[in-house]
């Protein structure tokens, strides 16, 4: 099962048809994707789910209903075992961002969170999880693939939040605070650092 979030209510692509209590069935082959969001985002409807046929197409399909932005960021350990953390919009945060041309995901990856924190001297460790979103810009509903890795560093300097991006705060928390954080974030990011 995917999830692609609108706000921090849950799209689920399924190929299951189940009866509905706090959410709403339609089909993927036919379904006006403007509508759910309205619906999703205006009701207190907890979830949609999109139902096909074949379990592997269902991402493949979805992703032709609205145009796509790609974007790569990190879950960032350093040292002592922190999660470098990123403070925008009034929520907790993890640095990402969108890919430049002819750039890769990973290069993508490793820019964006060195230009939202400071942090130098990054590494790959593992792909994570991509995650889906719906979000709207001028006037116009877009789906943001957020290809995710975990990162180590050994960087200890100072950290420089990137205003420009609205970001206020750029911090290392640690496991504890990282639970606390996830308590004001968007519930892909919990989903992420869970």
């Amino acid at each position: 099962m995917q999830y692609i979030f609108v706000n921090d209510k849950p799209i689920l692509l399924t190929t299951k048809v189940e009866k509905e209590d706090g959410f709403k069935n339609y089909l993927l082959k036919s379904v006006n994707i403007g509508k759910v969001i309205k619906k999703l985002n205006s009701t207190n409807l907890e979830a949609v789910r999109l139902i096909g046929k074949n379990e592997e197409k269902l991402l493949s399909k979805f992703l032709k209903l609205l145009p796509n932005v790609i974007a790569g960021g990190g879950k960032v350990y350093n040292s002592k075992g922190e999660i470098l953390f990123i403070f925008r919009n009034n929520k907790w945060d993890l640095p990402k961002g969108k890919t430049e041309k002819k750039e890769t995901i990973e290069e993508t990856s490793l820019r964006e969170v060195e230009e939202e924190t400071g942090v130098q001297g990054l590494e790959i460790v593992k792909p994570l999880d991509t995650t889906y979103h719906i979000f709207k810009r001028n006037g116009k509903h877009k789906i943001k693939v957020t290809y995710w890795f975990e990162m180590k560093t050994t960087f200890e300097g100072k950290l420089f939040p990137q205003e420009n991006e609205g970001i206020s705060k750029v911090e290392w928390l640690s496991p504890e605070a990282s639970i606390k954080a996830l308590e004001n974030s968007y519930a892909n990011i919990k989903f992420l650092v869970k």
